[in-house]
């Protein structure tokens, strides 16, 4: 019997909410909240996927960045999204191309947490 189907909400450590708030939901384009709780220290953001949504929650005082688990955001076109961030003002390394399966990139949040972007490869 499998137990699971799906991810429900990825949520991630920011240190601003507000900051959070622009960051993702305009920057990165993932529109308004679905759930906007600052009381709660909680933002949640569709990522359009049916599901598997992405929260920001307000990290606690000895908090450090993520750099280890990564949320990976599907993209259609992995070069044309690098070259829209970069003109977002969001620093992205160079599309890494794994022939016949997958082109990602890296890039960062404003608190540092590392975020990736993956589309199909040509």
């Amino acid at each position: 019997m499998q137990l699971f189907h799906g991810i429900n909400v990825v949520s991630i450590s920011v240190t601003d909410l507000g900051g959070a708030r622009l960051f993702y939901g305009e920057t990165l384009g993932l529109g308004t909240p679905l759930y906007d709780l600052p009381e709660a220290g909680w933002i949640e953001f569709s990522t359009g996927a049916g599901g598997a949504n992405l929260s920001v929650t307000l990290a606690g005082a000895e908090w450090q960045p993520s750099t280890g688990t990564t949320v990976v955001l599907n993209v259609d076109d992995c070069h044309a999204a690098v070259d829209e961030l970069r003109c977002r003002g969001v620093a992205c390394g160079e599309p890494v191309v794994f022939d016949g399966h997958v082109v990602y990139a890296s890039f960062h949040d404003p608190f540092g947490n590392r975020l990736q972007m993956c589309g199909p490869a040509a």
